[in-house]
């Protein structure tokens, strides 16, 4: 007896025929130009950011006929210093970046000092209500400056600060711990607590792993503060003008002010007076730059 299979059909018995190539995805492709539309819009970013400083650097290198024969926007046809010699002599600038340094430094490193004790405490040891000394401190950073101005400035009065660079630098410290406490404290957390256990071992005392240990290992937090730190503390100017009165104390932010109602259509010498009161915060931004970046990635990290 012979067995017959049924047919079967050959579409059955067939793969399906392939359907015409369609157009493929390709990532490479999208990866390079979403790069390229990155740096593009960064690029264009950056022109934007930069053309005023390029159009101030320009202003400070020109005579002052030469702006009022072309016009502040027109295209250079002088090239003088004479614009930072009267800003630096006869503009008072010199006096006043004296002043700013006298102010911005002592106060970063004090402001910084006892923030990192505070944090060191705060984060290595058990201090009662800690939780509510730091959100203290942080809380007075959210308070409106504004508000605080007649209350800082009668205060200062009263324990006879006021008009002085003692006054301006027991504010900028006592309005900038807050941050700098809440910041490090988190920095210091992470800090793996064998290496203090190692240490206590060994017979460190407290000030010893502080000084030896802790702050070694903050150097990349301590970093990136000090250059925030001092970029907002030579730029201030409202507390500046809250605390002092005399013309020869002021810092350069308010000699500024004061610049540009002496020379009121002397273009070149305010700009000349600007770059110099910015060149002292992007020299520190520039000594800082590779700390404050790795301190930034480490803060990110942990």
């Amino acid at each position: 007896m012979t067995v017959t299979h049924a047919a079967v059909p050959a579409t059955d018995r067939t793969p399906a025929a392939e359907p015409a190539d369609r157009p493929r995805h390709r990532p490479g492709r999208r990866r390079a130009l979403g790069t390229a539309a990155f740096h593009t819009g960064a690029g264009l970013l950056s022109l934007i950011w930069l053309i005023p400083i390029a159009v101030v650097l320009v202003t400070s290198t020109r005579s002052f006929d030469d702006i009022a024969a072309h016009g502040l926007g027109g295209l250079p046809h002088s090239f003088t210093l004479d614009g930072f010699r009267q800003a630096w002599v006869d503009g008072g600038q010199q006096r006043a970046l004296i002043n700013s340094m006298l102010v911005s430094i002592p106060t970063v490193l004090l402001s910084l000092l006892l923030a990192s004790m505070a944090a060191f405490a705060l984060s290595r040891y058990d201090v009662p209500l800690r939780r509510v000394l730091l959100l203290v401190m942080l809380s007075g950073n959210l308070l409106p400056p504004q508000i605080l101005l007649i209350p800082v400035s009668k205060l200062s009065e009263q324990l006879g600060f006021y008009d002085s660079l003692y006054a301006l630098i027991g504010v900028q410290v006592g309005f900038g711990v807050g941050f700098y406490v809440f910041v490090l404290h988190g920095f210091m957390r992470a800090i793996p607590p064998e290496i203090q256990q190692a240490a206590v071992i060994d017979g460190a005392s407290p000030w010893q792993i502080y000084h030896r240990i802790i702050l070694p290992l903050a150097r990349p937090a301590l970093a990136a503060l000090t250059a925030l730190s001092f970029t907002w503390i030579f730029n201030d100017l409202l507390w500046a003008i809250t605390v002092l009165r005399t013309d020869s104390k002021m810092p350069i932010t308010a000699s500024l002010i004061g610049l540009q109602g002496q020379y009121v259509s002397m273009w070149n010498v305010i700009a000349a007076g600007s770059v110099i009161a910015a060149a002292p915060t992007v020299i520190v931004f520039l000594r800082f730059q590779r700390h404050f970046v790795a301190g930034l990635n480490l803060g990110a990290v942990k």
